[in-house]
């Protein structure tokens, strides 16, 4: 039977694949145009205007590749613009952003150790921060305009801390580093839809009137383009970090988001150095290497947090505890699946519960009802090959309680 649980997990699926999709093709595009533009060479044959040539092979053929710095003589007959990867991932993005954290805000947005905050009061700080994340950073640019690009750098790092440190002051462990994320994206995103594209307008609209275009435009979206190149790396670190507590759900979450930052910019720097032809700065490695070891370091160094007292019930949680069947599946849950998800598991070499999924209280297992139901009632996922032997009725007393909520399934 699909009901709105099941209805409402497949348009998660769609949008997130889409997101997926769509990321792929902005984050492919962007570092072959910065390999590209890092590889050209001037050659005597160049066409007058022209800043430099490449010549690659791929799929069987040979392309010719030559680049303007600021138009060719003519506006050619077609013209290939890319713009619709990154709008297309910024909005399917902030869709599973509404999808998951704004609608599942009392699970996944909200925790009450962290900050008391109303679902409205968590949306509006996430949107808000956004807003605020290119606001600051186009600043920054302006205001460092004619500076050395490096300060620029070191300034808008400081400004990713300081973002990481607040998203983990309002916010769950798991929607801090997404937030922080999401705030790097909207500025990459920010860059195509506010500087570049508007730049590239303004010399094609040139040069179809037959003026010689401003050069400033195309040096202002090449460095706009940079910063995207080198912010990509952490931006895919941050979204999958809800996948593993020991990057969202430690002491120091926001210190080992920092440094992730700093991973992006030694990795980056290997690939534009190799392809700019400057050599291998194997250097980049080691540093990547030791801040990798730090951050797993600080992952469990540690190990004195006291466990906060859990919250009182609200919302769909209380209803689920109130639901009729809650205490047996409260038995079933313990017995089956807590052996796993418990602050300190019992399953041999399993060291954290998965996912930081908690299931030990009654509390805990009202909190998350929609994942018990999806990936133990209507799905067979958990227990991972049923190694706790979960029974069909077992399985068929979760789906009923779940449905004896009368939440349609939807919840927030």
């Amino acid at each position: 039977m699909y009901d709105w649980a099941v209805l409402w997990e497949w348009v998660e699926i769609a949008v997130r694949w889409t997101h997926v999709i769509t990321a792929i093709a902005w984050i492919g595009s962007s570092f072959y145009f910065i390999a590209l533009d890092l590889g050209l060479r001037k050659t005597p044959s160049l066409p007058p205007l022209a800043h430099g040539e490449e010549w690659q092979v791929h799929g069987g053929g040979f392309y010719h590749i030559q680049k303007y710095l600021v138009a060719p003589d003519m506006m050619p007959e077609h013209l290939t613009w890319f713009k619709w990867e990154s709008y297309a991932t910024w909005l399917s993005g902030f869709a599973m952003l509404a999808l998951v954290y704004y609608l599942g805000a009392e699970l996944f947005l909200i925790d009450p150790n962290v900050m008391e905050l109303q679902v409205w009061q968590a949306v509006a700080i996430s949107v808000a921060s956004l807003a605020f994340g290119w606001l600051v950073y186009n600043t920054l640019c302006r205001v460092f305009v004619n500076a050395d690009q490096t300060l620029l750098m070191v300034a808008l790092f400081g400004v990713l801390v300081a973002m990481a440190w607040f998203y983990t002051q309002v916010f769950s462990g798991r929607a801090a580093l997404l937030h922080l994320g999401a705030f790097t994206a909207s500025i990459m995103s920010g860059n195509v839809f506010f500087i570049i594209m508007p730049n590239q307008r303004i010399v094609v609209a040139d040069l179809k009137a037959g003026r010689k275009p401003d050069p400033k435009y195309g040096k202002i979206a090449k460095q706009r383009s940079t910063h995207n190149n080198y912010l990509t790396l952490p931006v895919i670190f941050l979204m999958l970090s809800n996948h593993y507590p020991l990057i969202f759900a430690t002491e120091y979450n926001w210190i080992i988001a920092s440094l992730v930052f700093l991973m992006g910019v030694t990795i980056r720097h290997w690939f534009n150095t190799k392809h700019a032809r400057g050599g291998s700065p194997h250097w980049t490695w080691g540093v990547t290497a030791l801040l990798f070891v730090v951050i797993a370091w600080l992952s469990t160094a540690p190990m004195r947090t006291v466990p906060e007292p859990e919250a009182a019930l609200g919302g769909a949680a209380l209803r689920h505890a109130s639901a009729a069947g809650f205490e047996d599946v409260v038995s079933i849950v313990q017995g089956r699946c807590s052996m796993c998800h418990a602050t300190e598991p019992a399953w041999d070499g399993m060291y954290w519960p998965p996912k930081g999924v908690v299931l030990e209280t009654p509390a805990q297992i009202a909190q998350e009802a929609k994942r018990i139901y999806m990936q133990a009632g209507v799905t067979h996922a958990m227990p991972p090959g049923n190694l706790s032997y979960m029974e069909p009725e077992e399985r068929l007393a979760i789906i009923r309680w779940f449905r004896a909520a009368g939440l349609g399934g939807v919840e927030g």
